[in-house]
């Protein structure tokens, strides 16, 4: 199950231009958005534990997006 919720992911893809979503295609997209947020949030606390912090800044996750590659 996911923890972002349906209604909000179906808006995003109507923002993005979708006139209909299916289920199965709001569930890959929330898999896919999970999956990046769970790198690059593992990325932005490792660029906080090596400027000596233990709070991830907004810097951090900045620097960790030129990190991340998606797929």
């Amino acid at each position: 199950m996911s923890e972002l919720s349906f209604a909000a992911l179906e808006r995003i893809m109507k923002k993005a231009g979708a006139q209909r979503v299916s289920a199965a295609a709001i569930e890959a997209l929330a898999q896919a958005m999970e999956d990046y947020g769970a790198t690059l949030s593992t990325e932005a606390t490792t660029m906080a534990r090596h400027a000596g912090r233990k709070t991830v800044k907004r810097e951090d996750v900045r620097l960790a997006e030129r990190h991340v590659t998606l797929k």
